[in-house]
C-alpha cells in the first residue's frame, strides 16, 4: 500500500465522538451493544476565541498526533489544521510533528504542494516549533530509506545512530538534555528529563552550530532541540514529557512566559531507566470494559462464579499512573471482540480519552493484524494499526502474527514486506513498533537436547536440569510454536522491530521477581531496547532486572492495580540504589 493512501486512511475511517456506542463482538461472533455515552475528561481552560488562540497544525496523517492536538487544547489554544499550502502561509504559529518514516513525509509533503509553502515560512522568520520528524525535516537530506532531501534550512545530514559497539537502536525512553544559554523554551527543562523515541539524528557541526539549542548524549552527541528567531524544533516529544513538556510548549505558544506552573529543578545526567505500567484490557461478564490481571494468563476468579477479575477502569487507572509517575502506560486488549479490530469502538475510546490528560507515551496491543470482517472486507493491518494511532496510541504492540511471520523468515530466509511487522515499521519506522513475546521455559539436562538456544538456569528444574530455553506460544499462551525466544528476538529484530516486550508465562502473577535468566539471555541478544515483564511483586525486584541485565525498561501491573506497591516506591528505591529514573 502506499503510504499516501495509508496517511489519508482517517479521513475514510472515522467514527463519531459526539455521543459513541460501544461495540462488543463476543467469541461466539455475537455482538452485544451497550449504549452508555463517554464523556470526555479534558480539564483545560479554553483560550478566548480570537486570532491569538489559534494553533496552524500541520497535520499530514502519519502515526499519533492526537496527543499533540490534546496538549494544544490542554493549554487552552484552539487549532487551525493545514488544508492547502496557503493555509501554512498565512498562520500565525504552526506546529509540524512529524512522525513515522522522513521518506513518506516527504512523499506526502510533496506530494501535496505543502514544501515550497513551508520552506518560505520558516526562512521568513516566522513562529514555528517542529517536533520529532519535524526537527529533521529542516536539514539537507536523511539517509533513512536512501538519501531524500529536506527542506536544506539547517545545513547537515540526517543519519541512522551507530549500533555497531553495541548502541541499542532505537533511541527510546527519557533522557537529559544540555541546554545552551538563552534558549528560550526550553527554560523550563531544569536538568529534567524529556521523551525521546526514534532511530535518526542530525549531529551538530561548525556549519550548524548558531542554530543548536541543546544536544543529548546517545553514544555520541546529538541535536536535541535547534531554535532561531521564532523557529524551533525539537528531536523529543514534549506532547509526551509530561509537565516539562507542556511547559516548552506553553512557552512557544505564549507570547509571554506566563507558565502558571514551572517544574522543579530535577537531577537528570543521562538515559532514564523507565517504568511502565501495563493494563490489560477486556470485557467481562457484563459487557463493561475493565482492567484485568492474569496468573499464568488465568484472568478469571477461582470463585463459584468464576468471573473475570476486576481491577479497576481503564481510563481512570491510567490517569492515575500518569500522575503517580508512570514514564509509560501500556494497554493489552485481551477482549473476545478483537477480532474485529477497526468495530472495537471501546479500546479505541479508552485510547482517545486516555491521550486528553496523560503527556505520557501510550502502547495498546491486540488485534493487530491483517482480517477479514463479517462483511467481506479485507483490511491490511497497516490499516488497523493506523486506527489505532489516530486514536492515540504513540506504539502498537503486535504479538502472535509476529510470531508467524518470524517462522516463516526463518524457514525461508526472505524477507516478503508483507507481514504486519514489516508493514507498519515501514511506514510509521521500527520505533513504532513492539513485539510482545510470550515464552514458557523448558527445562533440559543439556544445550545438545534441543535445536533451540538455551541458557544455565540459576535455580535447577524439578529433575535437577540445568538448562533451559524458553518456547514462544500465540492465542494468549494456549498454543507453543516451534521456536525459541532467543530465535523469535533475533527475527523480529531483522524484520523491522524497535522494542521487545518480554514476557514469561511461568512467572506472570506470581510476585517472585522477574526471569533473571530469559531477560538476560535476549536483551543480550539484540541490540533494540526490551521491557522486562511478568514477576514483579516489590521494588527489590526492579532494581534487580536493571543491575543484572541490559534491560532498558520494566513494566508491572497487578501490583500497582491492587496498590501493593506504589509507582513513586519504585523510583524512590532504584534512586537510593544509583538507578537514574525519571522524576
Amino acid at each position: 500500500m502506499e503510504a499516501s493512501s495509508v496517511f489519508s486512511l482517517h479521513s475514510s475511517v472515522s467514527f463519531s465522538s459526539a455521543q459513541p456506542l460501544l461495540f462488543l463482538r463476543c467469541r461466539d461472533g455475537n455482538l452485544g451493544l451497550k449504549f452508555k455515552p463517554l464523556r470526555s475528561r479534558s480539564l483545560s481552560v479554553r483560550a478566548a476565541s480570537n486570532g491569538d488562540s489559534v494553533v496552524t497544525l500541520l497535520d499530514y496523517g502519519a502515526g499519533n498526533v492526537r496527543s499533540v492536538r490534546n496538549a494544544i487544547r490542554y493549554l487552552g489554544f484552539d487549532i487551525k489544521d493545514v488544508q492547502t499550502p496557503e493555509d501554512i502561509l498565512n498562520a500565525n504559529r504552526l506546529i509540524f510533528p512529524g512522525v513515522g518514516a522522513f521518506a513518506s513525509m516527504m512523499d506526502v509533503l510533496n506530494g501535496k504542494g505543502l514544501t515550497g509553502a513551508l520552506q518560505a515560512y520558516v526562512k521568513e522568520d516566522r513562529p514555528f516549533l517542529g517536533i520529532c520528524l519535524g526537527l529533521q525535516l529542516l536539514f539537507e537530506h536523511s539517509t533513512e530509506n536512501g538519501q531524500v532531501n529536506g527542506l536544506g534550512v539547517i545545513p547537515g545530514v540526517v543519519d541512522r545512530f551507530d549500533s555497531s559497539n553495541g548502541l541499542q537502536v532505537p533511541h527510546i525512553g527519557w533522557n537529559a538534555l544540555k541546554v545552551r544559554e538563552g534558549s528560550g523554551i526550553l527554560d523550563d527543562v531544569r536538568n529534567h528529563h524529556v521523551y525521546f523515541v526514534h532511530s535518526y539524528r542530525a549531529v551538530p557541526s561548525e556549519d550548524n552550530k548558531e542554530w543548536v539549542s541543546s544536544t543529548c548524549s546517545y553514544g555520541d552527541d546529538f541535536i536535541a532541540s535547534v531554535g532561531r528567531g521564532n523557529v524551533h524544533a525539537v528531536q523529543f516529544h514534549p506532547e509526551k514529557s509530561g509537565d516539562v513538556g507542556l511547559s516548552i510548549l506553553r512557552r512557544f505558544l505564549s507570547s509571554e512566559s506566563s507558565v502558571s506552573k514551572k517544574p522543579e529543578e530535577g537531577k537528570a545526567s543521562k538515559l532514564a531507566k523507565r517504568v511502565i505500567a501495563c493494563l490489560d484490557v477486556r470485557a467481562n461478564d457484563n459487557g463493561d470494559l475493565v482492567v484485568t490481571k492474569g496468573d499464568q494468563y488465568d484472568v478469571r476468579e477461582n470463585t463459584e462464579g468464576n468471573e473475570v477479575r476486576n481491577l479497576g477502569k481503564p481510563v481512570d487507572l491510567a490517569g492515575q499512573y500518569y500522575k503517580d509517575g508512570a514514564d509509560e502506560v501500556s494497554f493489552l486488549n485481551i477482549t473476545g471482540f478483537r477480532d474485529f479490530p477497526l468495530g472495537d469502538l471501546p479500546m479505541l475510546q479508552v485510547l482517545r480519552y486516555t491521550s486528553e490528560n496523560v503527556f505520557v507515551p501510550l502502547t495498546v496491543g491486540g488485534g493487530i493484524r491483517d482480517f477479514t470482517d463479517a462483511n467481506g472486507r479485507y483490511y491490511t493491518s497497516l490499516e488497523v494499526a493506523a486506527e489505532y494511532f489516530r486514536s492515540g496510541a504513540d506504539k502498537i504492540s503486535i504479538g502472535s502474527d509476529a510470531v508467524y511471520a518470524a517462522e516463516e523468515y526463518l524457514r525461508t530466509g526472505v524477507k516478503t514486506g508483507k507481514s504486519s511487522l514489516e508493514q507498519i515499521s515501514r511506514v510509521y519506522g521500527n520505533q513504532a513498533v513492539v513485539v510482545s513475546i510470550d515464552p514458557r521455559r523448558v527445562y533440559i539436562h543439556s544445550p545438545k537436547d534441543v535445536k533451540y538456544r538455551s541458557t544455565k538456569v540459576a535455580k535447577p528444574g524439578p529433575n535437577g536440569e540445568e538448562y533451559a530455553w524458553y518456547q514462544c506460544t500465540v492465542k494468549g499462551g494456549r498454543e507453543g510454536r516451534p521456536i525459541g525466544a532467543y530465535e523469535l528476538a533475533k527475527a523480529v529484530e531483522d524484520l523491522g522491530a524497535g522494542e521487545i516486550l518480554l514476557n514469561c508465562i511461568d512467572c506472570d502473577g506470581q510476585g517472585k521477581g522477574f526471569d533473571i535468566d530469559l531477560i538476560e539471555l535476549i536483551s543480550d541478544a539484540v541490540s533494540i531496547p526490551v521491557i522486562a515483564s511478568s514477576g514483579a511483586g516489590a521494588p527489590e525486584h526492579f532494581f534487580e532486572v536493571f543491575r543484572k541485565t541490559n534491560a532498558s525498561a520494566a513494566l508491572a501491573a497487578g501490583i500497582f492495580h491492587r496498590k501493593e506497591v506504589p509507582i513513586q516506591s519504585v523510583k524512590e528505591h532504584l534512586l537510593n540504589e544509583g538507578i537514574e529514573v525519571r522524576v
